[in-house]
């Protein structure tokens, strides 16, 4: 038999977690500057769609019926990517844990087809670390989504150093997946905060990844990024030119492309002549599809866009199922 479609990029609602922030000075400053980053019109439609989505993003005989109708066997489930780096280190612990058992429990509900990706306070990198094994070794998750940054420190930072080997001794997967741009009310007009800025936010926090030696210190940390990666496959040979040309932009030991095949990319690049270009860039081995379930950013049709590619067989079967299955086998402690 095949191996089964993997969707590497599905979502889950925690109200419990909501509830533990809603009302605190914390959460008021993280709507404030949404609503900056965002025209009347953008949050308008965030809300009915959150509305509208509310019963995928929480039922799971709703998210089996979805993943059926795309074709997809397994799904690889994190939380709405709002880790809430603000809050302070009680706040923060509790967040961790309820989000964690909440998507333990939703994948429980079908284990053969769900796996779960967990949340860990970064804001606060030894709790961080703690919240991280826990996550794995007692809810069985396969590891971590994490932001592009965290409370404006990158992810990059040597602190969170310790947190990347212990996820790499563990085998578990950091995803990475933005919440919000930091650029701001600049881009609040036309929904750009989510079409441009989110792609730059990936391609900052993979850039600063890469030039500030984090994979170089850190060789075995499997890290996956969401939406194709942002621009780096793209703008990968302008950074390559630097760091030959320049010293100051020299961080890491060996030429950026390089690093493009330690890390892993999600398919969500919504065209055929895209995805052939981030397989060309990165490598079949490194890519998973990706549908950002349940959004209207997503796609309901993964398989279909990744056969337009028109991919050699051996790569169109890693890309569907055999990639995300090797990282998950990898990283999933039961």
């Amino acid at each position: 038999m095949s191996a089964p479609v993997v969707d590497f990029h599905g979502h889950l609602a925690v109200p419990a977690a909501d509830a533990l922030v809603a009302g605190t000075p914390g959460f008021a400053a993280e709507l404030a500057a949404e609503q900056r980053a965002h025209s009347p019109a953008s949050l308008a439609a965030n809300r009915l769609q959150l509305q509208r989505l509310a019963g995928k993003l929480t039922d799971v005989g709703e998210r089996l019926a979805d993943l059926d109708a795309m074709g997809v066997g397994i799904q690889v489930v994190g939380p709405m990517p709002m880790h809430h780096y603000w809050a302070e280190p009680d706040l923060a612990v509790r967040l961790a844990r309820t989000v964690n058992q909440a998507v333990a429990a939703h994948c429980a509900e079908a284990p053969e087809r769900l796996y779960g990706l967990g949340t860990v306070p970064l804001q606060h990198p030894d709790l961080a670390v703690a919240l991280l094994e826990q996550a794995v070794t007692e809810h069985g998750l396969s590891g971590i989504s994490v932001s592009t940054t965290v409370a404006g420190r990158e992810l990059a930072d040597p602190r969170h150093d310790e947190l990347w080997l212990k996820a790499a001794e563990l085998g578990a997967v950091v995803f990475v997946h933005p919440w919000g741009c930091s650029l701001g009310e600049r881009l609040a007009e036309h929904y750009l905060g989510n079409t441009v800025g989110q792609p730059v936010e990936t391609t900052v926090a993979l850039s600063r990844l890469i030039f500030g030696g984090v994979l170089d210190r850190c060789p075995d940390l499997k890290l996956v990024a969401a939406h194709g990666g942002g621009c780096l496959p793209t703008c990968i040979g302008r950074l390559d030119h630097a760091w030959r040309m320049r010293e100051d932009a020299r961080g890491c030991a060996h030429p950026p492309s390089s690093y493009l095949r330690r890390m892993w990319f999600d398919a969500l690049v919504y065209t055929p002549r895209a995805l052939r270009h981030l397989v060309e860039e990165v490598g079949s081995d490194r890519v998973v599809l990706g549908t950002d379930h349940p959004f209207d950013m997503g796609v309901d049709d993964p398989v279909a866009r990744l056969d337009a590619a028109g991919l050699a067989p051996a790569d169109r079967a890693a890309i569907a199922g055999g990639n995300a299955l090797d990282l998950l086998r990898k990283g999933r402690v039961r």
